[in-house]
């Protein structure tokens, strides 16, 4: 590494000092020596900028972002050392194992302190080595095993997230399901199960999901974070400021836990103690996805810490640059556009789907779209020939196709007319507003092929309000709902009982 340089005039008068990479990497080590964590991080980048082709800075760099907890990144400096830098650096795979095990990802982790034992067997930290791959490796067919096991797993619950985030609810119960069957002790899938049941209205079945995690593991913190959550939906706010209360003296140790704790308290309203979990992990370097700087700058806003509320959304821009324009100071641009109607991959996501619903649901989201025909040539968009016949002529329909009267359906009229109502009563459309409309496409599937006898619009959209009030223990009359929709309650009545006789498990 280059010394620092001084810059003189003919006089020999210091006109400035150009700090180089050394002088960086010797604060950095400072800090670090003094535990300083963020400062060294900060230092040792410089220094890295400044001199890129320096391994051994990289190297101490990669060691800060693992202390950090910032796997990923440590990792692909290491990488970046092992195959450009200084390939005889031979402790390099030994942190990579390190990392990976800290992953869980055990296959990478026996790789490469397998290849650091060979390369330098009485190496600094062969000791150390030797004790990790003790931790990681069993007999060598059990730790095969173990690995395939941890592999699916990772895959299954990989699968799943993407399921709920994308709103496809059926879908991930039924993944959920087979992660449980199989891991009866993975708490985290029977949490994510009761968000899919919840998010559908099935909220008995949520809350027995629930129950059963508290019963068999008492005091876990993600089932009393989805409990909060579920009591601020369904508006009972007596049972959430005791559930509040107690996650108020939860002080968990594990920045998952943290992370879970703060997010919550954002989604439920409670800003200032969402902001002060949040913060706390910004400031140990904590190495978050969209939805934790979402989250924090959702928070920080709230509180009035503009500053880091504008720091975190540009994190959030960097990730997911589709956000643009939703950040939540722009509070009513920000409620009108984040519905998942404006984005496109969601609604060919539905449309892909192996339930109708979901289909018929994309289908109406392709309605509001005014790029309709830019979304149809996407190349994911759903095989047209795998649609029902209805499905074609509901997707003609929405592609304002002109059909010929005998293909005219009062069925498809009453499904899509009625969702338009429900959209001007549940816009944008969230993630809790999904299952709304999954419990109307629910039942326009099941009358698709039918005449219907009841045909008024407003009645249906009003059924279905009133249904998915009740299924969320929310309060709701049926005069009320009755009034909104301006029919009668004896009407009101009528159409409940024929959605109920269509759709099974509908229990109010």
């Amino acid at each position: 590494m280059r010394k620092g340089s001084n810059i003189e005039d003919e006089k020999g008068k210091i006109l400035s000092f150009i700090p180089t990479g050394e002088y960086y990497f010797k604060k950095g080590l400072k800090a670090y020596r003094q535990r300083n964590l963020n400062k060294a991080k900060k230092y040792f980048s410089r220094a890295f900028e400044l001199e890129p082709l320096e391994p051994v800075i990289a190297c101490q760099l990669a060691i800060v972002e693992t202390e950090l907890g910032n796997y990923e990144e440590s990792n692909r400096l290491l990488i970046m050392i092992a195959n450009d830098l200084d390939p005889f650096m031979n402790e390099v795979h030994y942190f990579l194992a390190n990392n990976y095990a800290h992953m869980g990802m055990f296959q990478e982790a026996f790789k490469h302190v397998n290849e650091y034992l060979q390369k330098d067997p009485d190496g600094e930290f062969s000791e150390d080595a030797e004790d990790l791959l003790e931790v990681i490796q069993m007999d060598a067919e059990e730790a095969e095993d173990v690995l395939i096991v941890q592999d699916e797993l990772i895959s299954l619950q990989e699968e799943a997230r993407n399921l709920l985030e994308a709103g496809q609810f059926e879908a991930a119960i039924e993944v959920l399901n087979k992660i449980i069957d199989n891991y009866p002790e993975f708490w985290a899938a029977y949490n994510n199960l009761s968000l899919a049941y919840y998010y559908l209205g099935k909220t008995d079945k949520a809350f027995e999901v629930i129950d059963n995690v508290l019963e068999k593991s008492p005091g876990n913190l993600h089932a009393l974070c989805n409990t909060a959550v579920f009591m601020y939906y369904g508006r009972n706010e007596e049972e959430l400021q005791k559930i509040i209360a107690t996650l108020q003296k939860v002080r968990p140790i594990l920045m998952e836990h943290q992370y879970k704790l703060g997010t919550t308290f954002a989604l439920v309203g409670r800003y200032e103690e969402s902001y002060f979990w949040l913060k706390n992990l910004y400031k140990k370097g904590f190495d978050g996805d969209v939805n934790f700087y979402y989250w924090l700058s959702y928070a920080a806003h709230h509180t009035g810490h503009h500053k880091t509320a504008r720091a975190a959304w540009e994190q959030v821009l960097q990730m997911a640059p589709e956000k643009d324009g939703l950040e939540p100071w722009n509070e009513e641009d920000f409620h009108f556009h984040q519905g998942i109607e404006n984005v496109p991959s969601s609604i060919i996501k539905r449309l892909n789907s192996e339930y109708i619903e979901e289909r018929l649901f994309g289908m109406f989201l392709l309605s509001l779209r005014e790029d309709k025909k830019a979304i149809t040539a996407d190349p994911s968009f759903c095989d047209i020939e795998n649609l029902t016949f209805q499905e074609k002529i509901y997707l003609a329909k929405v592609l304002d196709m002109e059909l010929k009267p005998m293909d005219a359906s009062p069925a498809i009229e009453i499904g899509h007319g009625t969702a338009q109502i429900l959209y001007e009563r549940f816009r944008p459309i969230g993630i809790e507003q999904i299952g709304v409309y999954l419990l109307w496409f629910s039942f326009f599937a099941s009358i698709l092929t039918k005449r219907p006898r009841l045909q008024k619009k407003e009645a249906y959209a009003a059924a279905i309000e009133y249904i998915w009030k009740k299924l969320r223990h929310q309060k709701a009359s049926q005069k009320e709902v009755a009034e909104i929709y301006h029919i009668s309650p004896a009407t009101l009545r009528r159409y409940i009982q024929a959605i109920k006789k269509e759709i099974s498990g509908i229990s109010i």
